[in-house]
């Protein structure tokens, strides 16, 4: 690029904007800019020119109509090397813009807001804009574009030394259509909101994802990896965690964290404690303290759990920590740490930490997204709960005890989480054996006997989906299950309830399934 004549600025978070506006005004450059961002510029001592007095035109609208002149996006859009751009804009009287810097109205942050309306969200639409972005980048051969405050330092750097290459030039155009697209996905996808209905699955789906990290690897060491994390979303989450220690996350890391922290976030009411292997969960307990909780969750499957991934539903105390680094785990997830058991576990130098914060359920983001090859497949979060399970349908003729009830309570919401088919053996508060994955419903229930290292007798049984034969309710019945949570609906439910009461178990029947594929 030659000398700079003229920038043109106009910014709504104006981070660095006066130092880049006195770096261009020292090499030579007029300023061109509109509204508050002239007025800041001003008030810092530099020399502005009104967009409304170059283009002779005046601000219209409200402010709707300032940038939309041909003196703009000609000087914009005219191709320095064809004689004839350069001849209509001498005709015309416009002159080149060679640097623009441009951010966006705050309408991420203007829908974020509590209570905002909707005619405040519609006034953050802008329109000017990425018009002017838009045109830059189009003709970045001649126009350097900043829509980024990031990159403010590097391109003064560029211009001083008069090595605004064609390639960074390229990669500057190419953040501002990322960042334009991602402005309108915003917008779509508010609008549809707004709508409801069928509006949930709108004909053209926009994701929008920001990629925070390349990852090692993927699965596996032999695909490549990376992270990235759902702009707009509030609800806490691994993927908004805050990490306070530890390696790298790992592609693995991340699966097993997220499955870990959805499954204790079920639980409000009570200290509870997840630990994952392989995206399932092999223990999960409540307890009085942090501590009690781990240990119960622990016991499920010691084996299991050695290099678990561990999430809390409160933060971790001194005690909890010390059972922590007590054996190998590879990712701790909670809603905080306590500065002593901070101090603990960053004795493990590898042990990954953490903090999601306040772990507020008001806040339920975004849907359930499952990749095909060419498609994808949308649905839904499952976030379904049951309530009060005495309001529920109890066939058998035996009735659940108190304490029965409060193990197929807690049981169902674990079951939830497991891969289908799911089985999961219970007491009040503590899983004793989990069968996962398996492709008949049976296997999973022999599966959870199995795996179960604590006494079975006397235990609840939640399934993930009905029972279609009796011999699942058989071995769980000698395995030593007394009451079973299960949603019916089979064609051989009467069968399956003739089965209970000649074992003498106690069964729920919810309506409501949990497939987790």
């Amino acid at each position: 690029m030659a000398g700079i004549k003229r920038a043109l600025i106009s910014v709504s978070d104006k981070t660095g904007v006066v130092e880049m506006a006195k770096g261009l005004v020292a090499l030579g450059a007029e300023i061109l800019s509109t509204g508050g961002t002239a007025k800041a510029l001003r008030d810092a001592g530099v020399a502005v020119t009104d967009v409304a007095a170059y283009t002779g035109s005046p601000e219209i609208l409200d402010g709707r109509v300032k940038t939309l002149h041909p003196k703009i996006h000609g000087g914009l859009l005219g191709r320095r090397s064809l004689p004839q751009h350069v001849a209509q804009m001498q005709q015309h009287g416009i002159g080149p813009i060679d640097v623009v810097v441009v951010n966006l109205y705050p309408f991420e942050a203007t829908i974020a807001k509590p209570n905002c309306l909707f005619e405040e969200a519609i006034e953050n639409i802008d329109i000017g804009g990425p018009s002017m972005l838009r045109s830059a980048a189009k003709n970045h051969e001649d126009v350097t574009v900043v829509v980024d405050p990031a990159d403010y330092g590097r391109v003064l750097e560029a211009l001083k030394a008069g090595t605004v290459t064609k390639d960074l030039r390229r990669e500057l155009a190419g953040k501002v259509f990322q960042h334009t697209a991602r402005y309108d996905s915003l917008i779509a996808s508010y609008l549809a909101q707004q709508q409801g209905g069928s509006a949930q699955f709108p004909p053209l789906l926009s994701l929008i994802f920001e990629k925070v990290e390349t990852l090692r690897y993927g699965e596996n060491p032999h695909q490549q990896g990376a992270f990235y994390r759902e702009l707009g979303a509030r609800e806490p989450s691994v993927s908004r965690a805050k990490t306070l220690h530890g390696k790298a996350m790992s592609y693995n890391n991340f699966l097993d964290a997220n499955s870990a922290l959805e499954l204790v976030k079920e639980f409000t009411d009570s200290t509870a404690v997840v630990i994952v292997k392989h995206n399932n969960p092999c223990g999960v307990a409540l307890g009085t303290s942090p501590v009690e909780a781990y240990v119960k969750a622990r016991e499920t499957d010691p084996v299991s759990a050695f290099g678990g991934v561990i999430a809390f539903n409160r933060p971790v105390d001194l005690a909890a920590a010390k059972e922590i680094t007590a054996t190998f785990v590879e990712v701790v997830v909670a809603p905080g740490y306590e500065a002593d058991a901070l101090a603990e576990l960053k004795r493990k130098k590898d042990l990954r930490l953490l903090d999601v914060g306040p772990l507020t359920v008001a806040v339920r983001d975004g849907m359930d997204l499952k990749k095909l090859v060419g498609g994808l497949i949308v649905q839904d979060r499952d976030l379904g709960a049951l309530g009060d399970l005495r309001k529920l349908t109890v066939p058998t003729k035996r009735k659940p005890t108190d304490e029965e009830y409060a193990a197929c309570a807690f049981a169902w919401k674990v079951c939830k989480h497991v891969k289908s088919n799911a089985i999961i053996y219970a007491r009040a508060g503590q899983t004793v054996g989990i069968g996962a994955g398996q492709m008949s419903r049976v296997d999973s229930v022999k599966l959870a006997g199995m795996k179960a290292v604590l006494p079975v007798k006397g235990c609840a049984m939640a399934s993930d989906a009905f029972f279609p034969f009796r011999d699942g309710l058989d071995a769980a019945a000698q395995a030593g299950i007394t009451t079973v949570i299960q949603p019916g609906g089979s064609i051989r439910d009467q069968e399956i309830i003739n089965a209970a009461d000649e074992q003498g178990i106690a069964m729920i029947l919810t309506g409501m399934r949990h497939f987790r594929h």
